[in-house]
């Protein structure tokens, strides 16, 4: 088995202890490294040292204005920023997302729809980057720059739903993915037909095929998803 791609560093900004440390505990429980702050002072300061992948920010920041945090960020680069607020007005959002947020969620919120945001935010920051990890299982590559797959020497011709789908579990190789998660990662709501997930899931295992004997698509029955991850 090969490894896994090194989890992507999640630079917490979030003033609330208790909810600082449940963040933590649930993105490090997913597969990610997080690195807390509880301040907008202590966030730029990590954002510096760490260069994280993604940043979880917190609108209600003791020392200074979310808002102009997102904005700093945005200036100094590219990083993805989601908004955790509880801040419900519309015009908050749209100014959040006009100062280049990625995306908003209000709290009280549900965890795995966070962390399926986390993930849709993280797979459009590598892809804007341009040089994005190209992911190897079996003989399967999976380019995610590119947006490209092959299975050894052959190019895969994938529909858009299936590749999204495939790119979404190639993040998280060796780990299963909730049928919720892909719903809400794909389809942009958990909420959406599971009966499309299973279709596209039909499809998509049909064109990777296996690797000797074994399936890189492989469903754990009533959770969800993986690719498997394979040596060549």
């Amino acid at each position: 088995m090969s490894p896994a791609a090194d989890p992507a560093t999640i630079l917490v900004v979030e003033d609330d202890a208790s909810l600082n440390a449940a963040l933590a505990a649930t993105l490090k429980a997913a597969g990610f490294r997080p690195i807390t702050a509880r301040t907008a002072a202590e966030g730029l300061r990590w954002l510096v040292h760490y260069a994280p992948d993604l940043v979880l920010l917190d609108l209600g920041l003791p020392d200074r204005d979310g808002l102009g945090v997102i904005a700093e960020i945005r200036a100094r680069g590219q990083t993805p920023i989601v908004v955790l607020s509880a801040r419900d007005a519309e015009a908050m959002k749209v100014q959040a997302l006009d100062l280049g947020a990625d995306d908003y969620v209000q709290k009280p919120f549900g965890v795995e729809e966070l962390l399926a945001r986390l993930r849709a935010a993280l797979r459009h920051g590598v892809q804007a980057r341009g040089s994005a990890p190209v992911v190897r299982t079996g003989d399967l590559t999976i380019d995610l720059g590119m947006r490209q797959v092959s299975k050894g020497p052959a190019a895969l011709k994938l529909s858009p739903k299936e590749y999204d789908l495939l790119a979404e579990l190639a993040l998280n190789l060796g780990r299963t993915v909730s049928h919720k998660d892909l719903l809400a990662a794909v389809w942009g709501s958990d909420r959406a037909e599971i009966q499309y997930l299973r279709v596209y899931v039909g499809q998509l295992r049909q064109k990777l095929g296996t690797f000797g004997a074994e399936p890189l698509l492989v469903s754990d029955p009533g959770v969800g998803y993986r690719l498997a991850a394979m040596t060549a």
